[in-house]
């Protein structure tokens, strides 16, 4: 099979893996980055370090975005048109706000480009195995030609028209943001009434609250381990993004806010560390309560 021309923009902490997974398959990706350095570092993997924008999409048949936000997406397409081969399908894999992917299909279609929004679930070690679980939004068609690619990465699943994608990622981002707050409530709440933390997490594990949340995030707490998977200031960003969803639609989220405020809290001070690093607003406003006895790790 004849694999298309596939530019990915944006080689972050989650796009450098999916990158690399992509030139794994046979795709051969031209890579670009707006920091050209770290496009650069994929020379000799099988991706294709373009320095410029213009020399990674022009041509293209399939583009990806993988960028921080929306407003890069939207500043990246503007740059980017019209040089992606005619009726070329952008799949911008980011996660941004609903009305936003809606403008960038809208903007592409009226250059004769097709969209598929399809953010992604699954942290740096879910790019890293292929395992990442996508929700995308848009045809049908579109959804079927881009398969391949999706299956480099992970597992798809088409959600319905565009705009879709991003909101189902807000669902997971709202299930995850708040979850993991949960945990860390949960896992010092145990501590504080005098049980041993991580007896009480191995004892709920197997019942109604057992989650890879508990197993994953409840353990990082426990160890004080805050190097960045999935970044506080990431999580932070999808949670307005939620709440930005649920005014739109007349909704009322008040756990959605609870959480939202802890995550400002550190924000400022640990955006970069992973949103487990939650555990700490909660410590700060409870003097005198720590898990665990460990240093912390944010880097």
């Amino acid at each position: 099979m004849t694999l298309p021309v596939v530019a990915f923009l944006g080689i972050g902490l989650m796009g450098r893996p999916m990158a690399l997974r992509l030139a794994a398959a046979g795709f051969a990706p031209r890579v670009w980055n707006r920091s050209p350095a770290k496009a650069a570092a994929l020379a000799g993997s099988g991706a294709v370090p373009c320095a410029d924008l213009g020399q990674a999409v022009t041509g293209a048949a399939v583009v990806v975005s993988m960028l921080e936000a929306g407003p890069a997406v939207g500043a990246t397409i503007a740059a980017a048109l019209p040089s992606p081969a005619p009726g070329a399908l952008w799949i911008d894999m980011s996660s941004t706000r609903h009305d936003e992917a809606l403008a960038f299909h809208a903007r592409l279609d009226g250059h004769g480009m097709r969209f598929l929004d399809a953010p992604v679930s699954g942290g740096v070690a879910g790019a890293e195995g292929g395992t990442l679980a996508i929700m995308a939004g848009g045809s049908l068609h579109d959804f079927n030609e881009a398969l391949p690619l999706f299956g480099a990465l992970g597992s798809a699943r088409l959600v319905n028209p565009a705009g879709s994608g991003q909101v189902a990622k807000l669902c997971n981002q709202l299930i995850v943001g708040a979850t993991i707050h949960i945990v860390a409530e949960a896992l010092l709440l145990a501590q504080a009434a005098g049980a041993d933390p991580a007896a009480v997490r191995e004892a709920i594990r197997g019942g109604f609250a057992g989650s890879r949340i508990l197993d994953l995030h409840g353990q990082r707490m426990l160890e004080r381990n805050f190097v960045a998977g999935g970044q506080v200031k990431s999580q932070l960003k999808d949670l307005h993004n939620v709440l930005a969803a649920a005014a739109e639609a007349g909704l009322a989220l008040p756990l959605t806010a609870a959480a939202t405020r802890s995550y400002e809290s550190i924000a400022d001070e640990l955006g970069g560390a992973d949103h487990a690093a939650v555990l700490l607003a909660l410590e700060r406003i409870n003097p005198g309560q720590r898990l665990g006895g460990g240093a912390d790790q944010l880097a």
